[in-house]
């Protein structure tokens, strides 16, 4: 039966009750004896927790469905407001559930849009300084090293500085186009380009650790470079932000697929960490292939980035491009 039902049937219940008392033999004295007093007192608070009780249990559904619809967030998909109650109510759940799923396909197909856009222009950075910047030091390279064997003993020292700095920045060119677009990738496969990545972020200060357990299943070129992303984000919020001197970067397949493992022994998220850009952006890179994301404090201390999918094609209608490209 729907709420309006309930209610209105309520409500003609009790002013049919109260016409039969009038039109019957029951009269009222005046002054009021206690007797008939408390005959009315006791029929009004009856008709009153009737009433009670069917406005609550028909409007608990619309309380759940409003704790549920503040609850709600996109970045979390799957979860849905239980459907019941009276029609209407049950209705306007399944109608609260319909625009859920159509805003989360909606959310998922332009975030993979964008990061779509995002890697494209990456890839279109990282060839225009290994092409273009890249060159060009090279060239001036060559040139200062001309000018050396030609200059004179005084001004030898002041051009070899000039040679070991042009020869830094075009070292740093290289690392930032390496980091743009993951050329290993595609050459060497995740395992490779994993180790690689622990390697480039051990520095004197921080000591990554690669671990990768055999027996990994086939997966998809977008699972990978998803997988790499969010490694190297990681990574770089430990380098930056963690203060730690130990880290772990680790791959092992699981029952479902395989599991991305990024921890470090630093000081711990704050209480904000979670919301912040890179944090937003590695949990959407996991949207787009269905993976479980978490990210929290460590089992001891520091910070564990947690990523679990199955070796499956993306869920989203749009996925990432491969790599693709040649490499820096």
């Amino acid at each position: 039966m729907s709420l309006f039902w309930r209610i209105f049937a309520l409500n003609a219940l009790g002013l049919v009750v109260a016409a039969a008392l009038l039109l019957g033999p029951v009269t009222v004295s005046t002054p009021v004896l206690p007797a008939e007093a408390f005959v009315i007192a006791v029929g009004l608070a009856s008709l009153l927790t009737v009433n009670a009780v069917v406005l609550r249990v028909g409007l608990a559904p619309l309380g759940r469905l409003a704790r549920a619809m503040t609850d709600a967030d996109l970045l979390h998909p799957g979860a849905r407001a239980v459907v019941s109650g009276p029609v209407e109510t049950a209705e306007l759940i399944r109608t609260y559930n319909a625009m859920l799923d159509r805003l989360e396909a909606e959310r998922a197909t332009s975030a993979a849009r964008a990061l779509s856009a995002q890697e494209r222009e990456r890839h279109r950075i990282a060839r225009e300084l290994h092409d273009e910047v890249g060159q060009t030091l090279t060239a001036v390279l060559l040139q200062l090293k001309r000018v050396a064997d030609r200059a004179p003993d005084g001004l030898r020292g002041e051009v070899g500085q000039a040679q070991e700095a042009t020869r830094a920045g075009l070292d740093e060119i290289r690392r930032i186009a390496r980091r743009l677009r993951p050329g290993v990738l595609d050459e060497l496969g995740l395992v490779s380009a994993l180790r690689s990545l622990a390697a480039e972020f051990t520095t004197h200060g921080l000591t990554v650790r690669p671990e990768v357990r055999p027996g990994l299943p086939a997966l998809t070129e977008e699972t990978e470079l998803v997988l790499y992303r969010v490694a190297q984000e990681a990574l770089t919020n430990t380098a930056r932000h963690s203060g730690a001197d130990r880290a772990e970067l680790s791959l092992r397949p699981v029952a479902d697929g395989v599991e991305l493992l990024v921890r470090d022994n630093g000081r711990g998220p704050g209480p904000t960490a979670g919301k912040g850009a890179g944090v937003l952006g590695m949990r959407e890179r996991a949207l787009l292939i269905g993976a479980t994301f978490t990210f929290g404090p460590g089992p001891g201390a520091g910070t564990a980035v947690r990523l679990r999918t199955a070796p499956t094609a993306p869920t989203a209608p749009t996925a990432l491009p491969p790599p693709g490209g040649e490499p820096p």
